[in-house]
C-alpha cells in the first residue's frame, strides 16, 4: 500500500465493530449447517461485498475501501474467528483482483474493478499445478497467441472457489524460459473451462478447492494483465500480501477456539470447581492466549511496514509461518481443554483443529516459508521469497 495511507483511526475501530455485529449476526448462525453439508456460502461472499468488506485493502478510487492494510488483517481475523472458510475465501478473492489492481490498465481496472470488489463477481487465483507447487516456475499450463485471442490449454491445481468463483487469475507459460509466463483473467464461463471434481478435504469444506481444467479456452488479450512475461512477477508481487492474509485467517481462528475452550472451562466442574480453577488447565489456557498474542503482534507488525511502503517480505513470511504453528497448536489443545466432548462434532473445537491444519499448508508450505526466511537472513536485508505456493 502507498506509505501516505493513514493509519488505524477512530473509524477503523468502528469498522472492526461492525464486521464483528455481522459476522455474529448473519454468519454464525450459518457456519454449522454449512460446513456439515460441504456447502459453498456465495450469498456470504455478497453480503460481504455489499458491505464493502471484500474491497477494503484497495484505493477508494477504484472501488475499495482505502483501509490501511492493519485494518483489513483484522477484519480478516474477525470473520475468521467464525468462520474460517469464509476468511479464507475474503483473502483469496483479495489476491486474485491483486494483478488487476496493481498492473491492470485504466480501461480493464473501469470494467472489472467495480463488480469485483463490490462482490458481485467473486474470484479464484491458479498458479499452483499438480507437479508444480512451490516452484511455479516450473508450470506447464500454456497461452499460445493466435491472433486477437491467446488459447490456453493445462491445468491447475488447489483453486479456491474451483467451479464456483466468477473469474479466475490464470498464470500460463507464453514462451520457453522458465520466467516466460503472463497473467490472464479468464472469465468462468469460458468455452473449454471446466472444474474437476472437488477435492475431499479434512477442513474448511465450505470452501470448495478443485483443480481447473484448461483445453482450448479462447482469451481475448484485453484480459493479458500486464506484458507478456510479467505473469509471474505478478503472482510473487501479491503473495507477500497473501500470505498475511492467511497469517490474520490463522489468528482469528486460533481465537475462536480459544474463546470456546474458556467458556467451557468456566462451566464444567471437577472435583468440586471449574476446571479453569485448576493450576495445570489454566496453565493451558495461559499458553494458548500468549500463543495468540504473539502471532497476532508479528502479523500486524508486516501489516504496517506494508503500510509505509517498505520491505516486508521477510515478517510475511515469519507471520505466516508463526501464526499457522501457532493456530495448530492452539486448537490441539482446545480439543483437549473440552476433553472427550472436544473430540465430537457437538462442539466446534474438533472443525477448528481440522482446519488449521491446511494453515501450515497453502501459500507456501511452513517448510517453504523457513526457507524463504533463511535465504533473506543470508543476504542481510528483508526480501521477498522466491519460492511460493499458491491457495
Amino acid at each position: 500500500m502507498p506509505a501516505t495511507r493513514v493509519m488505524p483511526t477512530e473509524e477503523s475501530a468502528d469498522l472492526l465493530k461492525l464486521v464483528r455485529e455481522l459476522v455474529t449476526k448473519e454468519l454464525a448462525p450459518l457456519v454449522a449447517q454449512a460446513e456439515a453439508d460441504g456447502s459453498f456460502p456465495r450469498e456470504v461472499f455478497r453480503t460481504l461485498g455489499r458491505a464493502g468488506i471484500l474491497g477494503l485493502p484497495y484505493d477508494e478510487e477504484l472501488g475499495g475501501g482505502g483501509q490501511p492494510y492493519e485494518v483489513y488483517l483484522q477484519v480478516l481475523e474477525e470473520i475468521a474467528s467464525v468462520w474460517s472458510s469464509v476468511g479464507v475465501g475474503t483473502s483469496v478473492h483479495a489476491l486474485s483482483c491483486f494483478g488487476l489492481v496493481t498492473r491492470g490498465t485504466a480501461e480493464q481496472q473501469q470494467r472489472w474493478l467495480p463488480d469485483m470488489l463490490g462482490g458481485e463477481l467473486l474470484g479464484a487465483y491458479c498458479l499452483s499445478e499438480p507437479h508444480a507447487g512451490s516452484d511455479p516456475a516450473a508450470m506447464r499450463t500454456t497461452a499460445r497467441r493466435d491472433g486477437d485471442d491467446y488459447v490456453l490449454d493445462g491445468a491447475k491445481a488447489w483453486t479456491t472457489h474451483g467451479g464456483e468463483a466468477d473469474f479466475y487469475k490464470v498464470m500460463a507459460r507464453t514462451g520457453d524460459g522458465r520466467g516466460d509466463i503472463s497473467c490472464f483473467l479468464v472469465p468462468a464461463d469460458a468455452p473449454g473451462l471446466t472444474a474437476d471434481t472437488p477435492e475431499r478435504k479434512m477442513g474448511l469444506t465450505g470452501s470448495t478447492t478443485a483443480t481447473m481444467l484448461l483445453d482450448g479456452v479462447r482469451v481475448p488479450v484485453e484480459r493479458r494483465l500486464g506484458e507478456e512475461g510479467d505473469g509471474l512477477k505478478i503472482a510473487l508481487a501479491g503473495l507477500d500480501a497473501g500470505r498475511l492474509g492467511i497469517a490474520a485467517v490463522a489468528v482469528g481462528l486460533a481465537q475462536g477456539a480459544l474463546d470456546h475452550a474458556v467458556a467451557y472451562a468456566k462451566t464444567r466442574e471437577t472435583f468440586g470447581q471449574r476446571i479453569i480453577d485448576h493450576q495445570g488447565l489454566a496453565f493451558v489456557l495461559a499458553d494458548m492466549e500468549a500463543t495468540i498474542q504473539a502471532a497476532r503482534a508479528v502479523t500486524l507488525h508486516a501489516a504496517r511496514l506494508k503500510d509505509r511502503g517498505l520491505p516486508y517480505g521477510r515478517e510475511a513470511s515469519v507471520a505466516k509461518l508463526v501464526a499457522t504453528d501457532g493456530a495448530m497448536k492452539v486448537t490441539t489443545d482446545a480439543v483437549q481443554v473440552l476433553g472427550g466432548y472436544g473430540y465430537t462434532r457437538d462442539f466446534p473445537v474438533e472443525r477448528y483443529m481440522r482446519e488449521a491444519k491446511v494453515m501450515q499448508i497453502f501459500e507456501g508450505t511452513n517448510q517453504i516459508q523457513r526457507m524463504v526466511i533463511g535465504r533473506s537472513l543470508d543476504k542481510g536485508a528483508p526480501g521477498e521469497g522466491s519460492i511460493v505456493v499458491a491457495p
